[in-house]
């Protein structure tokens, strides 16, 4: 069961942004069934009425988008308009949501009885349900919270219903579709189900775009989906994908609606109940099937304590707005809005500068727990060698330390003031005993050691570090422009060929290339008495230091991970044929395990396959590596441009 709380979610640092409120305080008061049952009014888009789910599939099936697209396939495939149309029906029939009051009042109950046992509090900023109660009822709105956990969409439904406020309808994958009674059950709570990906399928396509129109401008309900499209097993942002968010500005560029509202909505857990599985996946440990069995085999989860999370609604933000001055609407009426257009390049450089100001609304507005800090530092100590652990006394010093830090950077930061620091360290490093233990008032990260062989132990501890690591990486987007100017400034430094302190010129241009990054790293590392900035150069002061070794100690696991060469290493030592991709990574990896038994690399962060795709990215970028049509086997494959690499 949950443990008691050690702070309040009312703390002070907080109210920087908005005024945060337990939603379970009062669930822990009064009755879950008289709260399942209460009157529920939202108040709806213009005041409309909801319609049925049949009435909604009635529109969309006689669309003229859809009719177009019906006529076109059937034109191209030979097959009668007739019984597209009917495959066009069977695939709405599989993808639509059947909202119903009476299954949300069973996961209200239930959802209550669960968050009751798993966290100590689930905190909202009021404020920021105030401003999406009014965007309701003004424009179409899509909600687009993060994505860490699969508790991300029940906790969105569960907050909407606790303040009245209208139930979306939620994109989600095919997965859940084929969990047995979950599945339906979880449609007519407001999931409709897409595939994956589409491939060339017009009319797969054409049905799910009209449907998510259809509910937009008709305002049937707020429209939810995860921008990221996946869940985050690093807890990094991922790029985000553009297909959803393409369809829901649709209405507002072709006039067909005034505005289109978009809500980013920051989800943070103070620990995440798939931390183990997301290290055990970026391992090459395949993702468990979703299925209602293992839904119930995963109930020993009740017993364990979760700690806090909280829930912040962002500032609406007006597609009208956004695209003022960007996108030029008029391109939109000289065709009929019924026939499908691809978007031009400057409507798909709109949408994607607008996903990523989305993702970074999102990051700004995460709520830092201080077990981010704590193992921002464990894993740096544990890289520095110190596998006797640290003593607890100065972990705590040294968390104060970075909690400064934090806050002189302008981190969201949840660490409450009126607590003494040991407390709040010992609560945190008590709700992770999974991965530290504390033994004779020293830290130490849970590595398993003995009885396994070499690989296995490597492996094993691999597990414990990418855990830790997703947490520190929850704080990267308040360290990484600062980070990327010290490393710079560590490089410069330690060039043999350097003897005067590095140009300003220098220093920007290999890592921040954008000015405006370039210079909120200077002020960053200026305000916070770590560097002195003058028109020429850049100088550390001597207290300065300390936080630029630990700025660089957050990239070097990284710059190890993404290093170039590593990659290039493998393909030129022990690539002996092309691969493909479903054997690139477990390739990889065997070559990464091998030196890092060999004591050539520090970081056992290096073996995520994370890590290792986006150097693969990097690479095709840069044209080292290219993705050719294989004759035989007719599988896309990596050949290296050896003349690319001067080794």
């Amino acid at each position: 069961m949950a443990s008691k709380v050690v702070y309040s979610p009312r703390d002070p640092m907080l109210k920087k942004r908005d005024d945060f409120e337990d939603v379970l305080e009062e669930r822990r008061r009064s009755s879950d069934l008289r709260y399942a049952l209460r009157c529920y009014t939202p108040v709806l888009y213009k005041g409309l009425t909801p319609c049925k789910a049949s009435e909604l599939k009635t529109m969309v099936l006689g669309s003229d988008q859809l009719h177009y697209v019906v006529n076109q396939v059937s034109r191209e495939s030979g097959v009668s308009v007739d019984e597209v149309q009917a495959e066009a029906s069977v695939i709405l029939e599989e993808m639509a949501q059947r909202l119903q009051l009476s299954t949300i009042r069973f996961f209200a109950f239930t959802l209550s009885k669960v968050f009751k046992a798993m966290f100590r509090s689930i905190c909202v900023n009021e404020e920021g349900l105030q401003r999406l109660q009014q965007v309701i009822q003004e424009h179409p709105v899509v909600l687009l919270p993060s994505h860490r956990s699969y508790m991300d969409f029940l906790l969105m439904s569960y907050i909407l219903y606790t303040y009245d406020l209208p139930l979306p309808v939620i994109a989600a994958g095919m997965d859940f579709m084929g969990m047995k009674v979950v599945g339906e059950m979880l449609r007519m709570s407001g999931a409709f189900f897409i595939r994956r990906s589409f491939g060339g399928d017009k009319l797969y396509w054409a049905v799910f775009s009209e449907y998510v129109k259809t509910m937009l401008r008709n305002g049937f309900a707020p429209l939810e989906f995860f921008l990221e499209g996946t869940r985050s097993r690093t807890a990094k942002s991922l790029t985000p994908k553009l297909g959803l968010l393409n369809i829901a500005m649709d209405p507002f560029l072709k006039g067909e609606v005034f505005d289109v509202s978009l809500v980013p909505v920051s989800i943070s857990y103070e620990r995440v109940l798939e931390e183990t599985l997301y290290a055990r996946e970026l391992l090459g440990v395949p993702k468990p099937k979703e299925s209602t069995s293992g839904l119930f085999k995963a109930r020993r989860v009740l017993s364990e304590d979760y700690g806090s999370i909280h829930v912040y609604f962002g500032p609406p933000v007006s597609v009208r707005s956004l695209a003022e001055g960007r996108v030029n609407r008029s391109q939109f009426s000289l065709v009929p809005r019924h026939i499908p257009m691809r978007p031009s390049e400057d409507v798909h450089g709109f949408v994607n500068d607008a996903a990523y100001r989305l993702v970074r609304a999102q990051e700004d507005n995460m709520v830092l727990k201080p077990w981010v800090l704590l193992a921002s530092l464990l894993l740096q100590n544990q890289a520095a060698g110190k596998n006797q652990g640290v003593p607890l006394g100065e972990l705590i010093q040294q968390a104060v330390w970075l909690r400064d830090l934090c806050r002189q950077f302008g981190a969201f930061l949840h660490w409450p003031d009126h607590v003494p620091p040991s407390e709040v360290v010992s609560s945190s490093l008590s709700l992770h005993s999974g991965l530290v233990r504390v033994s004779e008032d020293r830290v130490f990260l849970a590595l398993e050691q003995g009885f396994l062989t070499a690989e296995e132990e490597l492996l094993s501890q691999a597990v414990v570090v990418l855990s830790c690591a997703s947490y520190r990486n929850q704080v990267l987007h308040v360290f990484l422009r600062p980070a990327l100017l010290a490393s710079a400034i560590h490089t410069a430094s330690s060039s043999q060929k350097r003897k005067a302190p590095p140009p300003l010129s220098w220093l920007r241009f290999p890592l921040l290339t954008r000015v405006c990054d370039f210079e909120e790293a200077c002020y960053l590392l200026t305000k916070s008495g770590a560097l002195h900035v003058n028109q020429h150069e850049v100088l550390a002061t001597e207290r300065g230091h300390r936080t630029l070794a630990f700025l660089t100690g957050v990239l070097d696991p990284f710059l190890q991970g993404y290093q170039v060469r590593l990659v290039c290493r493998f393909l030129c030592e022990d690539a002996t044929e092309a691969l493909t991709e479903r054997r690139f990574v477990p390739a990889v990896r065997e070559f990464i395990i091998k030196h890092l038994l060999k004591g050539r690399l520090r970081y056992p962060e290096v073996l995520s396959s994370d890590l290792q795709r986006n150097a693969l990215a990097a690479l095709l970028r840069l044209g080292a590596v290219q993705k050719v049509q294989g004759c035989v086997c007719f599988a896309h494959l990596y050949v290296l441009h050896m003349d690319a690499f001067p080794f």
